[in-house]
């Protein structure tokens, strides 16, 4: 007895589709996304983990950070001097196994990093920003109270310095 394959009618075909049609565009759109070309126009620098790294460039946070406070009414011209305690750091992702045996438990933690065309990379858990030491404002606008505690707190909200790692003295004229 041979089994032989009628194709569907044009009716039958339909209902399927009716029936199954929103699993075939989801289907659809997974194919789609997947055939999707990565973005070319845009590059970035990119880290050994892949993820783009911004640079961080103290000079050009205090001259950003001085040209910000001499906007502060009263202050004048202002300089920023700040002191950095560690810089830019990127986390690595890890893996921990833990083993029982009849020595003890052991914990093996390993860092997890993917195959690239040119090696393998660390695959980056989280980066974390820049941690300040201290900062010093200098002002033409200083020698009022007003000044310096406007200018103190300025710096303390975008550094995340405290009140007593911030030192605002008069500068000349």
């Amino acid at each position: 007895m041979k089994f032989q394959w009628k194709p569907p009618q044009a009716e039958q075909l339909w209902k399927l589709l009716d029936k199954y049609k929103y699993v075939l565009l989801v289907i659809v759109a997974g194919v789609v996304l997947l055939l999707w070309p990565a973005g070319e126009g845009e590059r970035r620098e990119e880290s050994a983990s892949g993820s783009t790294l911004e640079d961080f460039d103290l000079a050009a946070l205090e001259e950003k950070l001085s040209q910000t406070l001499s906007q502060v009414e009263g202050a004048g011209k202002v300089t920023v001097a700040l002191t950095v305690r560690s810089g830019m750091e990127q986390v690595p992702l890890t893996d921990r196994s833990t083993s029982v045996s009849e020595r003890g438990n052991s914990v093996e933690e390993k860092t997890v990093v993917i195959n690239t065309g040119s090696g393998q990379e660390a695959v980056v858990r989280m980066q974390r920003g820049p941690v300040f030491q201290g900062a010093v404002v200098v002002a033409q606008g200083a020698d009022r109270a007003e000044v310096r505690l406007l200018l103190t707190q300025a710096v303390a909200a975008l550094t995340g310095l405290g009140s007593d790692r911030i030192t605002v003295c008069k500068g000349t004229d």
